[in-house]
């Protein structure tokens, strides 16, 4: 007996020691196969404006025209919408500059909240969120293929799938073809709009006399406010890019502040143009401004045009919001090990592979959705609102409370008149979210549904210690 216990116990010792060893080996392979910083602030620039510039300033304009009751409130609430996201931004800079980090909003929120709201906010990002932000996309991008290449009843969500599925597959091949068809599709994008914005303050006709208003206006600038928003909403997605920005600490702050200025140059050209080529009152009963600007100027063939520039813009978009997601959902499964498979990173392609193919099928999912809904767009914008203003004030109260948690923290960068600046942010959030629930249909209280069917789980994904 003491000789088998005697064995049994060296078995035990070089099992052991084995074990340490694949632990090291499995440590140094995990080392290796993370994000590496490769974007350079061209990069990042290209994907903030991939993200932001899509559909929303081909579909919201004439919303904002409807409301906003005439044309000095119409700009003034797009510089208002350019101002507010450039204060998010200056938020964004500081926690993105502190804490560089490919979870961007999930990291801050547990710094600043702890594992379970940082779990809620991912679990939420991956089901309702970037998904939900990827199916209206391709809803968009669908709607607009369609008038290219009609295929009958359901080819929007057909078209919405086939895209979805590209995107995905384009992220798979790695990081360095997902920057390189950014860059290509948001060059394409830009210089499509600014053809849009030549057309309407150059080459367009006056309005004709016909199309003056008759009717007193519609003065609700809050209601107005809410589109101008949505439309400029997405800038926040480079957070999720900061592990993998080139000199984070530096760069990131120069990537959001240049994001912002050129996104609110073009949409305030853009409605410059809208303006000059429709006038407010035509703008107001347009469900396609570009289109009716272009078709002014260059006939039929312009609206095909634009049409297809649409289809592209939508495109570029979702092939930056793909990007972004998968990177939160990679950060969750790093966190919780039943969800480890989504916290794997292809090494040789720089990506993670399982948290795109995760999301790619669940957009797929929501395209269902949206397809038995009848209108897909807007049922994806109800579907994603509250949840995203919810978790956009927690973001914005994280700048506080990691200030105060956090004295020590380096930070490269300190949001400018604090705590003013962050304040303004949050009442801004705030009074976001009561419009999303106010104002939005039944989609609103799925997404709401879908995000507290995440509270049972966290009684089962515990996190690492670590």
């Amino acid at each position: 007996m003491p000789e088998n216990r005697s064995h049994s116990w060296a078995g035990e010792i070089v099992e052991n020691v084995d074990d340490e060893d694949a632990q090291r080996q499995s440590a140094v392979k995990t080392r290796q196969a993370t994000p590496r910083p490769v974007l350079s602030v061209v990069d990042a620039v290209a994907l903030i404006a991939g993200v932001v510039v899509g559909a929303g300033i081909f579909k919201t304009p004439a919303i904002v025209a409807i409301h906003a009751g005439g044309t000095e409130l119409f700009l003034l609430a797009w510089l208002v919408g350019g101002v507010i996201s450039l204060i998010g931004a200056l938020c964004y800079a500081e926690l993105a500059t502190a804490y560089p980090n490919t979870g961007g909003d999930y990291h801050y929120l547990r710094r600043a909240f702890g594992h379970d709201m940082a779990f809620l906010f991912a679990w939420a990002r991956m089901m309702v969120l970037q998904t939900g932000s990827i199916a209206m996309l391709g809803f968009v991008f669908g709607d607009y293929a369609l008038q290219l290449l009609p295929i009958g009843q359901g080819g929007a969500a057909l078209y919405a799938a086939l895209a979805i599925t590209f995107v995905t597959m384009l992220n798979l091949l790695g990081v360095e073809q997902g920057k390189s068809a950014q860059k290509v599709l948001t060059a394409a994008k830009i210089l499509g709009v600014l053809s849009i914005v030549v057309a309407g303050l150059i080459l367009a006709p006056p309005p004709a006399p016909e199309l003056a208003a008759n009717e007193p206006p519609r003065v609700a600038f809050g209601l107005a406010m809410i589109f101008v928003l949505l439309t400029y909403g997405g800038w926040n997605e480079a957070a999720y890019m900061s592990g993998e920005v080139r000199d984070a600490r530096r760069n990131m702050v120069w990537s959001l502040l240049w994001g912002i200025l050129l996104i609110a140059t073009i949409f305030i050209l853009a409605n410059l143009a809208y303006l000059k080529g429709l006038g407010l009152t035509a703008m107001s009963g347009s469900d396609v401004v570009a289109a009716d600007v272009m078709r002014r100027v260059a006939g039929q063939g312009g609206a095909t045009f634009v049409s297809s520039l649409i289809a592209i813009a939508a495109l570029g978009s979702m092939n930056a919001t793909t990007f972004t997601g998968a990177r939160s959902i990679y950060a969750l499964g790093q966190d919780y090990r039943p969800l480890s498979f989504l916290g794997r990173w292809q090494g040789g392609r720089n990506t993670p592979a399982n948290a795109l193919l995760v999301q790619g099928s669940i957009a797929l999912l929501l395209v269902l959705l949206g397809a038995w809904a009848r209108d897909g767009f807007v049922t994806m914008v109800e579907y994603t609102a509250p949840v995203f203003w919810f978790f956009f004030l927690l973001v914005g109260l994280s700048v506080f409370v990691l200030r105060t948690q956090e004295p020590e923290r380096l930070r490269p960068f300190h949001v400018p008149l604090y705590p003013v600046t962050p304040l303004i942010f949050c009442v801004t959030c705030v009074y976001m979210l009561h419009s999303s629930l106010a104002y939005t249909g039944p989609g609103a209280i799925v997404g709401v549904g879908v995000l507290l069917a995440g509270v049972p789980l966290l009684f089962v994904a515990r996190p690492y210690h670590r």
